[in-house]
């Protein structure tokens, strides 16, 4: 039967594929043979490839596009691990895979930003049996789903994706108390608004990450996550998920000697001080960004606050008789001017707070992002070298102990038995640190993929910086254009000679 693949559901990685394997066919190149040629590159084992290739039931040299959107989605699930089969293409609502085919020009953030929308809103404060708790309402466009959840509820996901992609990007969460001040020991919890808010969109960010990541996304811990109507999820998420092994044990990559080029580890280590560079940089302008919107705040509240004041000088009882004013009306026209002003600083006090709020939205918030993304890897490098790295020199320094009793052992003439359970013990340790080998080199395939990850979200950089200069440009502009409006009013306030206010 032939596959069908839905055309709404194709991912543009795949579209952007096709349009370079058709640039390469030519008489001597068939579409098959250049379909071939890329699919190799995913460095998937030959009898997984010939798998694909049976599944696909590819004819003769002509290949359709739902042919080729097949059989890259088909790399893209053995490159996550899972069992080939038809069936994978039942529910293509759920979306197509990411292929990895040894470049990173393939991976978008507009294509990452597709996979998936989340949302995570407050559920009005509920009481438990002895302390407030806040309750979260997930939702997911991709998966048309909508669950409660807890907050020790993402804490049970972050353990359980932790465990089963150990090598991947997976930013850390938002604290679940905050300490106010370096030296401060009051917490806020369940009951402070804005710690809420914050935490609420920290969340936000956090899932929204994990639910568009190429690998995780198509888990399914994520898919239960989202969907299962459970009540005490943290508990029963780690009970359905507690024996699924990790990535490492399950994914086609980890039996590929070749999986890393040569001089991987010195790239690992450029690029990791590379993005520890981008991650200051990109910090320090969140926090401009941030200020920024703080101004804006208060620049509102200010014109707010001067509205406020014009409003009262112009309502004020005092009478206009000459005993006060000699015959002068100048205070009287500067109180009606002062109810037209207040009336534009009111307009003026709500563009600031707009400006405050894009702010806050178009740029803070996305500055978030891919602040949450660069800190992930981050920590993602961390736990390679004190994982997988620590473990290898320790099952190095090992084998050397080994050795260096089996030479003192023929130096010494230990008897047959002695030396026999020693080369057993040997053989043993060889065994581990072939193991470690491959798991050194698949962690560092991951991080290679991670890194192509954070720098496919480095395009949010520049989207925020032109949003940064349009929201500043033409609010600016707008407040300028309502003090010129204000001007003309002040100037009837004035007295007619000027030099003798």
């Amino acid at each position: 039967m032939p596959i069908r693949v839905l055309l709404g559901s194709v991912p543009a990685q795949y579209r952007e594929v096709e349009a370079e394997i058709n640039s390469l066919v030519s008489p001597e190149f068939s579409r098959k043979d250049v379909l071939r040629s890329f699919i190799k590159k995913s460095k998937l084992r030959d009898e997984k490839l010939d798998q694909i290739w049976e599944l696909l039931q590819l004819a003769d040299d002509h290949v359709s596009s739902d042919q080729l959107f097949a059989a890259l989605a088909l790399v893209g699930w053995a490159q996550q691990g899972r069992d080939l089969s038809l069936e994978l293409f039942d529910n293509q609502a759920s979306g197509l895979p990411t292929v990895y085919l040894g470049t990173s020009s393939h991976l978008r953030y507009c294509d990452l930003f597709r996979t998936d929308t989340i949302e995570v809103e407050v559920v009005p404060e509920k009481k438990g049996l002895f302390m407030k708790h806040v309750e979260y309402l997930i939702s997911s466009k991709r998966f048309d789903s909508t669950v409660n959840r807890r907050y020790n509820d993402f804490v049970a996901l972050y353990d359980v994706l932790l465990n089963r992609f150990p090598y991947r990007l997976i930013p850390k969460l938002p604290p679940k108390r905050m300490i106010v001040g370096a030296s401060a020991s009051l917490l806020l919890g369940a009951g402070d608004g804005q710690f809420i808010e914050e935490r609420r969109r920290s969340l936000r960010r956090w899932l929204a990450l994990v639910a568009r990541h190429p690998t995780i996304s198509t888990d399914p811990t994520l898919h239960y996550f989202l969907t299962a109507p459970v009540d005490d999820l943290q508990y029963k998420i780690r009970e359905v998920f507690r024996r699924v092994p990790d990535e490492f044990a399950t994914s086609e990559f980890a039996v590929a000697k070749d999986l890393v080029p040569a001089d991987c580890t010195s790239e690992f280590a450029i690029s990791r001080e590379q993005i520890k560079v981008i991650l200051l940089g990109v910090t320090r302008i969140k926090q401009i960004a941030e200020n920024f919107a703080t101004r804006s705040h208060a620049y509102a509240d200010d014109m707010g606050e001067l509205a406020s004041q014009l409003n009262k000088l112009a309502a004020e009882p005092g009478g206009s008789s000459a005993w006060a004013t000699g015959g002068n009306n100048t205070w009287l026209n500067m109180k009606k001017g002062f109810n037209l002003i207040s009336k534009e600083l009111t307009t003026m006090s709500a563009r600031a707070s707009s400006l405050a709020q894009c702010e806050e939205s178009e740029v803070c918030e996305r500055l978030n992002v891919l602040v949450d993304v660069l800190a992930g890897h981050k920590d993602l490098c961390e736990r390679v070298e004190k994982g997988v790295a620590s473990d290898h020199q320790k099952a190095l320094a090992k084998m050397l102990a080994l050795k260096k009793r089996q030479m003192l052992g023929v130096l010494r003439g230990s008897d047959a038995e002695s030396v026999e359970v020693l080369e057993q013990r040997m053989l043993a340790q060889e065994s581990v640190i072939a193991s470690v080998e491959l798991r050194t080199a698949f962690s560092l395939h991951c991080v290679h993929m991670e890194t192509q990850l954070v720098h496919a979200h480095l395009e949010v950089l520049a989207g925020v910086l032109n949003t940064l200069v349009s929201v500043q440009a033409n609010e600016h502009t707008q407040l300028a254009e309502i003090w010129r409006s204000i001007n003309p009013t002040v100037a009837k306030c004035l007295p007619d000679d000027p030099k003798n206010p």
